[in-house]
């Protein structure tokens, strides 16, 4: 699978926000209103997106995640809230400071790393809980 650039993982989590878990059509002027970008700038995206094969979408039609999409999409979105739980209820930083955080690390944290770091959390919340 394709490694995407941040910008371009950044649309695809946000598709798969839009699509929702049933992966409903998402029309690129709410891509574009979620993402406070041009449409022209979505059309760009979309492009690359079809072009590895995350997205599906017919000339100026709705965009449809493929099997690829959906996958690949729904795990920068799962980096993206363990990374903004972690920070808000472990670590206590603020929620907005939290959130960009986050969006920066998700896309630079390998896959090893983040499952690694996921499992010592794990651990360590059931060797100590919290009081």
């Amino acid at each position: 699978m394709a490694k995407l650039t941040q910008a371009n993982e950044d649309y695809l989590e946000a598709i798969v926000i839009l699509a929702g878990t049933d992966r409903l059509p998402v029309r690129s002027v709410d891509l574009a209103n979620r993402l406070g970008v041009s449409k022209p700038s979505v059309n760009k995206a979309v492009a690359v997106l079809r072009e590895e094969g995350f997205i599906e979408q017919q000339p100026y039609g709705d965009i449809y995640l493929t099997d690829a999409g959906a996958m690949y999409g729904a795990a920068v979105l799962e980096r993206h809230n363990t990374l903004t739980r972690f920070f808000t209820e472990v670590l206590g930083v603020k929620a907005d400071v939290a959130e960009n955080e986050a969006c920066c690390i998700e896309h630079v944290i390998s896959e090893d790393t983040f499952q690694r770091w996921t499992e010592h959390i794990r651990q360590s919340l059931e060797c100590c809980p919290a009081k």
